[in-house]
């Protein structure tokens, strides 16, 4: 199988560990930054929100069949809609509002939030706006704080961690594929890959899950010695973003951390963290009811910010529902495993407002897939170079380029994942 270059792979790990061996940059509490307002700190609603909206291109070529089809695959396409490779877009368009039962009780609080942008929460059936949170805290119990109803389940930073502090544009591909699930319809069916713009590529016409799922979280941080340790236990229906449950099985969520704090506050404040997550659960087949799926993803990170260095760490493993692409709806219901990583740093220039970052990551399903099965075993590699420019605290630009290099052990697969190349995006957020 084919990896990065050994170069690629070298540059990256010693610009990193370089970061992290240096005395002198965020390793937020996400637990208690969503959805929790600390007693008399707001008042009965606080309208917040932010907007997203980006141009990306990608500049992969197309797989060229012996007939002389030009085939363009989902990797070579810009989602959601998968029908072109360059476009502008507002990705992320929220609207929210939190509070507490002031001046009723201080100790409970609310928090809901929708989705107006383009993107994998709002594709496919259900309209072009969704409810991406709505819940309720109780903070009522000492060391046991209770949320309930809709919200990001205790998990993987890339996705626990709020959007519109992301340093990046794009996700990686380990927390692409791993863990923001796609729940495919029973209408939903494989379709062969065709010439670019004329077809739609996304055969998965329901909502991503967005890290998001409804239940019943316990959950807390306790502040000792200069460390603040944090922990959650969830129990959802393991549907995402739909309010409602798919099927009669219900998902576990297990989440514990523990921080070094260095100081600052919100989503940018500083500290060394290391955490470890696991979540648990079945899937019912949407084309056979009678068949059950075990689904299960768990992971271990570290993350550490003082500026002007920052550095994150995260390996995560997951067996049965691997995701084979939004064109292969029906290989989804699966028995097979993957893993994979990545290793990030940024460098904030002092006394500018710029900040450049690097991210080496890598992915690999299918890892025990038999020789004889539809399965193959296939590679996913990337290293992201990028920059950003902090306009004001709640307002900056992102520029990426990401360097791309896929294969696969099939054939089939290999040929039309070889000519994956790189692509480029550009993204502006303003927070208000």
């Amino acid at each position: 199988m084919k990896t990065m270059t050994i170069t690629r792979g070298m540059a990256a790990t010693a610009l990193i560990f370089g970061f992290f061996a240096s005395d002198n940059a965020i390793a937020a509490n996400w637990l208690m930054l969503q959805g929790t307002e600390p007693a008399g700190s707001t008042g009965r609603a606080k309208l917040w929100g932010f907007i997203q909206t980006q141009y990306q291109k990608d500049l992969s070529d197309p797989f060229v069949t012996g007939a002389g089809a030009e085939i363009y695959n989902p990797p070579k396409l810009i989602g959601p809609e998968l029908d072109s490779q360059e476009e502008f877009k507002v990705n992320r368009a929220r609207i929210g509002v939190r509070g507490a039962n002031f001046p009723l009780d201080t100790k409970t609080n609310y928090f809901i939030l929708a989705e107006f942008g383009e993107n994998g929460i709002t594709h496919g059936d259900g309209g072009s706006a969704r409810l991406t949170d709505a819940s309720i805290t109780l903070n009522e119990i000492p060391g046991a704080r209770i949320r309930a109803g809709l919200f990001k389940y205790p998990g993987a930073e890339e996705g626990l961690q709020a959007i519109h502090v992301f340093d990046y544009i794009n996700f990686t591909s380990v927390t692409n594929q791993l863990l923001l699930e796609r729940y495919p319809l029973s209408t939903d069916s494989n379709t062969t890959p065709s010439t670019v713009p004329n077809a739609d590529q996304n055969q998965i016409h329901s909502p991503v899950n967005a890290f998001r799922d409804t239940g019943v979280q316990v959950f807390d941080a306790f502040n000792s010695g200069g460390w603040e340790t944090s922990y959650a236990i969830m129990y959802g229906n393991g549907s995402g973003v739909i309010m409602g449950d798919n099927d009669e099985n219900k998902d576990l969520y297990l989440y514990l951390s523990t921080e070094k704090v260095f100081g600052g506050k919100g989503g940018r404040r500083e500290g060394w963290k290391s955490f470890v997550w696991w979540q648990d659960g079945k899937r019912t087949n949407v084309y056979d009811k009678t068949q059950e799926q075990d689904r299960t993803r768990y992971g271990i990170g570290t993350k550490y910010l003082k500026k002007p260095f920052r550095v994150t760490a995260e390996y995560m493993k997951g067996k049965g529902m691997i995701f084979h692409g939004p064109a292969r709806p029906q290989h989804l219901f699966n028995d097979l495993e993957a893993s994979g990583g990545y290793i990030e740093g940024g460098y904030y220039i002092p006394n500018t407002a710029f900040e450049i970052d690097l991210r080496y990551d890598t992915y690999t399903r299918d890892e025990n897939h038999p020789t004889s099965a539809a399965g193959d075993e296939t590679q996913f590699d990337t290293l992201t170079i990028g920059a950003q420019y902090h306009f004001n605290k709640k307002t900056r630009v992102n520029l990426e380029y990401s360097s791309r290099d896929f294969s696969s052990d099939t054939t089939a697969v290999d040929n039309q994942l070889k000519d994956v190349s790189g692509r480029f995006a550009v993204q502006l957020t303003a927070i208000y």
